[in-house]
């Protein structure tokens, strides 16, 4: 049958349903995404409505996230921009602080300034600030939103000839339409309608990626840094485990599992008196549950306070940050596919948890006192989430089904290594997956492991293949939040801009579609591309590649992926140094971090060289020892010197062989400690 001529029928079949009005959009789900995906449908002069399984609009954006995961601003444009421009706007007004002044809240932000002037842009801010500008969009547009409508998951979708006609919620209610958007970030339409897709990690092998699968080497963020024990009697493993550490093997590195991101909720606390409701000890509080986490305060750890994130109003947007916080690692396996009593249990025993935690940081006697007064100094924020007893409204899902298309986005496509012909808009952020798992190691101690947090080395395009399925599953369906990525590319994707970017991409497809007459993936690029570009979307973005290509240095090269890291080294989200970036310690000066960078010589003489990346914090007597054939010897490197692009250091020329190893620490250092990568150059003798 003709396309068009299914087309024709598929709009006859429309005209003539009797329950709800036909739209030329649907779109199911009232995230961020789907706010920006509606906006733009209207503005390109289509019937457009959202399917809401939820209350609130706005998604993450408006549930707590306020500490927006940007990247490089200037790939962000179209709509989000407008949005960020919007927010701008009213922190521009006096009025707007109200539990402090502007000068007060410091303009700090995430990489650069919360509110940049120049370009009316304001990338942090409270909640309910950005759902009132959800809202105001909607108003604006006069755009049908029906609210607590949930899609009917067995029955809840009428198809014919490889389209959509209609879906239908638990209510009852049908909603007919030419072209549909699933705007979930559980893909629910998506997975409703018979695509194809996918849940948890690929091993690296599938997509020949290096940061997917088990990734227990490369599990240094957000650990248990100083050893902990994680059985129920100390040194006991027949007592049992404690609470929160399942009892099986991680996996064989680099293989793929069903395992996805941890979930948490983004906390909104304060420390104002006139707005700061104490902490509420949750039904079914269990102390028990967090015996672990006193047993990491007390090696003396306090990373978990580094991640109260100041928005305006003396307000925060609290993240989980180290070995034991607000990410409930291992207990969301269950919802991507999950019924939906089965999400409303996993959200709920996330709410349990976290309430708890905060709950018994403050109060447990055997919690440091130091700790207990900290947290008593915060409260939630009593003007938000107002319905909801000040608590978000929307979990963080970070990671749950992925379309699998023709197209599937991956690790060498963000980096740059493979074309991405078709760009519907960037991202810039980094390929950052959170723990998903927590176990017992080799030493009897417990791990966490997951969790990745490299730079792709700058913007990379985001190709139309990864919104729309394969044309034998679905021709009317665009899926601009569940796309078709890769567990480790969509670390990077799944950032708050990137969905409205896409979901403006997604409208602007639906209505060239429908006013072509023609399935979304027959779509002729040039014509998507010049719309996409008129309407303010970035593209590209033309910078240099920063990094030092393995490939185009000489020797015998040893980079930080390779070497035995020990400590709380951090990843540095910096795009310079060799191959993926460098890690850095923190400045902490204390011998805890230690780097082995060791490589199999034959012998000879050979110039020794460590890389690293000049800036003004680096410590200028960061200790190396050189170790082969049973010979040590010391240095000291200046790391002020040098490129801020990333550069090596000679450590001499000396007679090697066999294994051979080079090894930093930060014991008693004056700065900041980078670690990048080691090269053995061959010399004559």
């Amino acid at each position: 049958m003709p396309l068009v001529t299914r087309f024709l029928i598929s709009c006859f079949t429309l005209s003539n349903l009797t329950a709800g009005e036909a739209h030329d959009v649907v779109i199911y789900g009232g995230t961020s995404a789907g706010v920006i995906s509606a906006v733009q449908a209207k503005r390109m002069g289509k019937s457009v409505v959202i399917v809401c399984p939820d209350t609130h609009l706005g998604g993450l954006s408006a549930g707590g996230l306020g500490w927006t995961d940007s990247g490089k601003k200037e790939i962000i444009g179209g709509l989000a921009r407008e949005f960020y421009h919007r927010v701008w706007k009213h922190y521009h007004s006096d009025e707007a602080w109200k539990w402090e002044t502007r000068s007060e809240y410091g303009n700090k932000g995430q990489g650069s300034a919360a509110i940049d002037g120049t370009q009316r842009t304001m990338w942090i801010f409270e909640p309910h600030v950005a759902e009132n500008i959800f809202e105001e969009l909607i108003k604006e547009h006069d755009i049908k939103v029906h609210r607590d409508e949930w899609l009917d998951r067995k029955d809840g979708i009428e198809r014919q000839n490889g389209r959509i006609l209609s879906i239908k919620t638990l209510s009852g209610r049908t909603f007919p339409g030419r072209i549909f958007i699933d705007a979930t970030y559980e893909g629910d339409l998506m997975a409703t309608a018979g695509v194809s897709y996918t849940i948890g990690r690929e091993p690296n092998s599938k997509y020949g990626e290096s940061l997917n699968g088990v990734q227990t080497s490369h599990a240094r963020s957000h650990q248990f840094n100083k050893p902990v024990d994680p059985y129920l009697v100390p040194g006991d493993p027949a007592s049992g485990l404690l609470p929160r550490i399942h009892g099986e093997s991680p996996g064989v590195e680099f293989s793929g599992d069903h395992r996805v991101q941890a979930y948490c909720f983004r906390t909104c606390m304060t420390t104002h008196p006139a707005n700061l409701v104490p902490w509420p000890k949750p039904k079914g509080y269990d102390p028990k549950q967090y015996e672990l986490a006193l047993r990491y305060y007390l090696t003396g750890s306090r990373e978990g306070f580094r991640k109260f994130d100041p928005i305006p109003n003396r307000k925060t947007d609290t993240n989980n940050h180290g070995g034991f916080s607000f990410d409930n690692i291992g207990y969301n396996y269950e919802y991507p596919d999950g019924s939906y009593t089965k999400r409303r249990e996993i959200i709920a025993e996330h709410e349990t948890y976290q309430k708890g935690l905060l709950w018994f940081l403050a109060n447990d006697p055997r919690v440091p006192k130091d700790i207990r007064e900290r947290m008593n100094q915060w409260g939630l924020a009593r003007d938000e989430f107002t319905d909801n007893g000040n608590w978000p409204h929307q979990i963080y899902v970070r990671e749950a089904r992925r379309m699998v298309s023709d197209w599937v986005q991956t690790e060498p496509h963000l980096r740059r290594d493979k074309p991405t012909p078709r760009p519907i808009g960037m991202g810039s952020y980094n390929m950052d997956s959170h723990n998903v798992q927590r176990y017992v190691d080799k030493n009897g101690l417990v791990r966490n492991e997951g969790d990745i947090q490299v730079n792709p080395g700058g913007p990379y395009p985001i190709d139309y293949g990864t919104i729309i399925p394969r044309k034998d599953e679905c021709e009317n369906l665009l899926v601009p939040v569940c796309l078709s990525s890769s567990h480790i590319a969509y670390g990077s994707i799944r950032m708050e801009p990137v969905f409205m970017i896409l979901g403006q991409s997604a409208a602007t497809a639906a209505a060239l579609c429908l006013d072509q007459k023609i399935a979304v993936q027959d779509l002729d690029y040039d014509i998507y591309r010049k719309r996409l570009l008129a309407d303010g979307q970035a593209l590209q973005f033309d910078s240099p590649q920063t990094y030092l290509a393995l490939k185009s240095l000489k020797g015998i090269v040893i980079d930080d992926s390779r070497a035995t890291l020990e400590g709380p080294w951090k990843k540095s989200g910096v795009a310079a140094g060799v191959h993926n970036g460098y890690f850095h310690d923190n400045d902490l000066r204390d011998g805890s971090c230690k780097a082995t960078f060791t490589a199999i010589l034959k012998p000879g003489f050979y110039e020794v060289q460590a890389a690293s990346v000049a800036n003004s914090n680096r410590a200028t007597n960061v200790p190396v020892t050189l170790t082969s054939q049973g010979d040590n010897q010391s240095f000291t490197l200046n790391q002020k010197t040098g490129s801020p692009k990333g550069s090596f250091h000679k450590l001499g020329t000396h007679k090697l062989g066999g294994p051979t190893s080079v090894i930093i620490t930060n014991t008693n250092t004056n700065g900041h400690v980078i670690i990048d990568a080691v090269r053995f150059l061959p010399a004559p003798k």
